[in-house]
């Protein structure tokens, strides 16, 4: 059996806007429970481009067997938070600000899995494309 993640927006749709709740849910499929050890749920922003990368956790929630009545991580589970003023999705030349959702499954015997669900916070407008500098002799 291959483990799966499922993971959606309660709200179908991938624009969200600082101040708005934002909620997911998630659910660990194909796998027998006792192999689970622990579920992360997390929304969180990465910088890529030039220099260095920054990464920041907005909310996290970690659950263990002993969270749920009958230990079971597999079933269906949700992370809720109130989304940030800043930093607002962008996707310059230089820089891009990512969201996403990500939801981290720890196995017995040391295997991970991981399941990312990207959406945009805020609406910054693209910058414009760089001019060529051509040179007229």
């Amino acid at each position: 059996m291959t483990p799966l993640i499922r993971v959606s927006f309660v709200e179908p749709r991938s624009l969200y806007w600082p101040g708005e709740l934002l909620a997911c849910r998630y659910q660990i499929d194909s796998v027998d429970r006792n192999e689970l050890q622990a579920v992360e749920a997390s929304v969180m922003w990465q910088t890529e481009g030039k220099g260095e990368e920054d990464m920041a956790v907005h909310a996290f929630q970690r659950r263990v067997p002993a969270d749920t009545p009958d230990g079971d991580l597999g079933r269906s589970s949700q992370i809720e938070t109130v989304l940030p003023n800043s930093p607002l999705s962008y996707s310059g030349v230089i820089l891009k600000i990512r969201w996403r959702v990500r939801i981290r499954v720890f196995y017995s015997k040391g295997r991970e899995l991981l399941a990312d669900l990207p959406f945009q916070l805020g609406d910054v407008p693209d910058p414009p494309a760089p001019e060529s500098s051509a040179v007229s002799a």
